[in-house]
């Protein structure tokens, strides 16, 4: 058996490389190495895309952080973190995972515009955020427990593989809310979710008022 010339063998390796999913670390938010406007995590299939973003044709410089389909080339976010306190100066925003944590979006000057709601009050350490292939983008200790998942707090979009809590004895049901417009991420009139006066019945409301109800539910 002859051998492989070295030119030959380092082509194989490239190509071989090239074959292999996007590496772990594109798509985990890590203590110390917070996200800016102009880079994004990646899920490890290519998926989704978590990042900074500004609406297109929106004539506002406001910016925002959320999540999108990576290969679809517009009308593609799917959650949106900081719906109701825009970015008006992306240069100095970020994204961070803090020492104890928790994920909190700011500026240089301090401004606290978005931090996730924790579903543990301890302080942890050792903890990273990943965007999964399913578009959750997901806050875990080093143990692996979850501390936060966006999941958990749905935007205007439901995902596959993602519940609607209808009912709940301890957690807050959860709601889909629209955008304000196409280029505005703010929440809209439009909601969609449980009745919280008719059991495991969904509704969706323009304001306050019904708009739709599911079958067999008694009308307004």
């Amino acid at each position: 058996m002859g051998f492989l010339p070295i030119h030959r063998i380092i082509t194989l390796i490239f190509c071989a490389a090239s074959l292999l999913p996007s590496c772990a670390s594109d798509s985990r938010l890590v203590p110390n190495k917070p996200l800016t406007v102009g880079s994004t995590l990646i899920s490890d299939d290519g998926t989704f895309a978590l990042g900074f973003f500004s609406p297109s044709n929106s004539s506002r410089n406001h910016y925002y952080v959320g999540i999108w389909y990576n290969s679809i080339p517009k009308d593609n976010v799917v959650w949106v973190a900081n719906r109701a306190t825009p970015i008006t100066d992306p240069s100095s925003a970020t994204l961070a995972l803090t020492d104890r944590s928790n994920l909190v979006l700011s500026n240089t000057d301090g401004q606290l515009l978005w931090m996730a709601n924790l579903s543990s009050s301890e302080n942890v350490t050792g903890g990273e955020a990943t965007l999964d292939n399913t578009g959750n983008f997901v806050l875990r200790t080093s143990e692996g427990a979850i501390l936060w998942q966006s999941f958990d707090y749905p935007t205007d979009t439901l995902l596959p593989g993602m519940n609607l809590r209808l009912t709940h004895n301890r957690h807050e049901l959860q709601w889909l809310i629209s955008w304000k417009g196409p280029q505005d991420p703010s929440p809209g009139s439009f909601s969609f979710g449980a009745d919280p006066y008719q059991f495991l019945q969904r509704v969706a409301l323009n304001g306050s008022r019904p708009y739709w109800r599911s079958p067999g539910a008694p009308q307004l």
